[in-house]
């Protein structure tokens, strides 16, 4: 037992030494209680509702103040285009479109039937079916409201809906796309990531740099394999998403591959900064798998609505390139969003990645200096 001991003491000063693997173990459940009980949420609420009033009235206003008056509904930045309505859902600007025709409030009055025009992006299917959900039923209280006189009919206000993108509402073209993005982000950082890692435990970086090259050379040389070897790992994700999940590709192949090398470069980027900092494959895979998994998969929309989640973590949410991506590759496959669609999300991406690419080299020109 006294060897035991003795044994589990040196086994316990080598764990406090070890500062980076340390702070993994106490900061790595910290971070995921705190990211999992705010990020999960199974209620769905800010739905934002674009609506187009052609009524003009006190009933049809008050109609739309009750809509955003409910917490379920929030408006959109920016007003919706008349010409083109549906380009509000194919910009992701808001989830459904209401549209109010002329003598709203002469049906109500008059309790007589009328039809409401609804168009939703059904590409993510439980948005859709809770903005479908609400917007009947808030329809409905207004219609209850209305009924001022005993005895007075309920006027017959009905709703005709059309469903974008999604028609089936199938979960699976929503959520594929997003593992795209997910797979090819922890892929290509855990890949970069121990690769400089391996160099400095094996003893060769050493004997890499007594050559007639330079430390961006070196980094450059080290990205190339990994661009193509991610490059081939998202055409294969995606191609058994369009075979087995029929998910389908409604855009342009060019400009998917064109945003998508620029998402694996930022990934490789972030594993070549993690390499800098890790000086074994372990810790650098460690560091890789909680610094991609746990932002791609909760702070990128790819499951939960970023904007029902508290201020702090859509603030993070801003540095994390799946976000970007996600929306991109979603635009491009469901919709079929074109460049002018997309140009918000490609502009934070190319940022990130220029941002990274910096810092990343940087760093490793001052590690190998």
């Amino acid at each position: 037992m006294k060897r035991i001991r003795w044994l589990a003491l040196k086994e316990f000063y080598h764990i406090i030494r070890d500062v980076r693997s340390l702070m993994i173990v106490i900061a790595m459940p910290i971070l995921m209680t705190a990211m999992y009980g705010y990020a999960i949420s199974l209620d769905i609420d800010n739905i934002t509702l674009a609506v187009i009033d052609h009524d003009r009235t006190s009933e049809s206003r008050s109609l739309v103040e009750r809509f955003y008056a409910s917490g379920r509904f929030v408006s959109p930045l920016h007003d919706v285009d008349l010409a083109d309505p549906t380009a509000t859902l194919r910009r992701g600007d808001a989830v459904g479109i209401l549209v109010i025709r002329p003598g709203f409030s002469e049906a109500v009055a008059q309790t007589d039937d009328f039809t409401l025009g609804l168009t939703l992006d059904g590409s993510d299917a439980s948005v859709a079916n809770a903005a479908q959900a609400y917007v009947s039923t808030i329809v409905a209280e207004f219609t209850q409201d209305r009924l001022l006189p005993p005895g007075a009919e309920m006027p017959g206000i009905r709703i005709s809906q059309t469903m974008l993108y999604n028609p089936d509402l199938k979960s699976a073209h929503f959520f594929v796309p997003g593992l795209v993005a997910v797979i090819l982000l922890m892929i290509s950082a855990l890949l970069t990531s121990i690769t400089i890692a391996r160099e400095k435990e094996s003893g060769t970086m050493e004997q890499l740099l007594t050559t007639p090259v330079r430390p961006h050379e070196i980094m450059i040389g080290k990205l190339l394999p990994y661009i193509v070897i991610a490059f081939l790992d998202g055409l294969l994700v995606v191609l058994f998403a369009l075979v087995v999940f029929g998910v389908p590709f409604a855009g342009s192949v060019g400009l998917l591959i064109g945003f998508g090398i620029i998402y694996v470069a930022a990934s490789l980027a972030i594993g070549m900064l993690v390499s800098s900092i890790a000086k074994t494959q372990q810790v650098a895979m460690m560091i890789a798998l909680a610094a991609t998994l746990m932002p791609s998969v909760m702070l990128s929309g790819f499951v939960f609505a970023i904007k029902n989640m508290p201020p702090a973590l859509q603030a993070i949410s801003h540095i994390v390139p799946a976000k970007y991506f996600v929306t991109i590759i979603r635009g491009i496959m469901l919709k079929g969003s074109s460049i002018e669609v997309l140009i918000v999300p490609a502009l934070s991406l190319i940022a990130i990645l220029v941002v990274l690419m910096f810092i990343a080299t940087r760093r490793f020109q001052t590690r190998l200096a």
